[in-house]
């Protein structure tokens, strides 16, 4: 009798696996969910969407953007740790991803260990902008204008823990100053409000500010880069500009559920590929002052050491800084 149960066990399981393996080879058979932990009309939206045309032309399937914004991108994040690692729900998030750690004590899912790692897709550079109605009109001037005002100057940011706030502790950490923070729930809203002169200044992705500086809506000062961004050849670095070294980046990458089938990591990267030598996405991705990260840094083994390397570089910035999540 326990030799009879133990067959039936073995063949349940066999055909278990004989399933797992055969909707791996048949993937993707219905359209896939791609989460972005942010609010939409940002510039990691408008990256994921991208990104998640080409690849759905690649994989022969519709690719649905879904945004789930709030605490930093760890509820979207975290909802991706809980979720079966089938292929069907991945995420495009960004730098965000190694500070959460740091920035949330009780956080449920480990950045590193609890998801795969499909690949890097763009490193994104920052610009230093504000609102028109400052009188500032060069880099020196509204760094000068930052010091004096200190507490009475007003950043927005796109929430504790985002790209746009970490650009601005790093800035103001260099300036010694402290100025007065008016969080948003995403980038979308926080530019909305910028272009309406609700709050002064800002340091946000390129993504989100090139089109925005060329129409007048903005100012832009510098770019956050060692080198000049070519869609905006006016505006000189921090570098360049008396804050020697100042660099930062919003570097976008690809992760999936823990655990999915070496069939389907393979199709999703190999996707991912495609769609970073894509000329549609190459074009956008200039107009809007970026570009596609190398071959070989979109790949899984590549983005788990730069997640690794960010995680300690976050924790030790964040945390003299004092700064917690909401």
């Amino acid at each position: 009798m326990r030799n009879g149960f133990r067959l039936l066990a073995l063949a349940a399981a066999l055909l278990a696996a004989a399933a797992v393996q055969a909707g791996a080879q048949s993937y993707p058979s219905k359209p896939i969910t791609l989460l972005v932990p942010a609010a939409a009309g940002g510039p990691t939206d408008t990256v994921a969407r991208l990104i998640a045309e080409s690849m759905g032309r690649t994989l022969g399937q519709t690719i649905l953007v879904e945004n789930q914004g709030g605490a930093g991108g760890t509820l979207g994040m975290g909802r991706i740790a809980k979720t079966a690692p089938d292929g069907y729900t991945i995420a495009v998030w960004h730098i965000a991803h190694a500070t959460a750690p740091a920035l949330y004590e009780n956080l449920k899912y480990s950045p590193l260990d609890d998801f795969d790692h499909i690949g890097r897709i763009t490193d994104v550079p920052m610009t230093l902008v504000s609102k028109t109605a400052l009188p500032t009109k060069t880099v020196g001037e509204i760094i000068q204008w930052m010091k004096t005002q200190n507490a009475k100057a007003t950043y927005g940011h796109a929430g504790t823990g985002s790209a746009s706030h970490l650009c601005a502790l790093l800035l103001m950490n260099r300036l010694g100053i402290q100025m007065t923070g008016v969080p948003f729930r995403g980038t979308g809203p926080a530019m909305n409000d910028l272009i309406g002169g609700q709050f002064d200044v800002m340091c946000d992705q390129t993504t989100g500010t090139t089109n925005q500086i060329k129409d007048g809506k903005i100012k832009g000062y510098a770019v956050t880069t060692l080198t000049k961004v070519s869609s905006l050849p006016d505006l000189p670095t921090l570098d360049q500009s008396g804050m020697k070294g100042f660099e930062v980046s919003a570097w976008h990458a690809m992760w999936a559920p823990k655990g999915l089938p070496k069939e389907v990591t393979d199709k999703l990267v190999a996707a991912l590929l495609a769609a970073l030598k894509d000329p549609k996405v190459v074009d956008r991705f200039a107009s809007l002052g970026t570009e596609p990260v190398a071959p070989e840094l979109a790949t899984p083994a590549a983005l788990r050491s730069q997640l690794a390397s960010e995680l300690t570089k976050w924790q030790t910035v964040i945390k003299s800084a004092g700064v917690k999540g909401e």
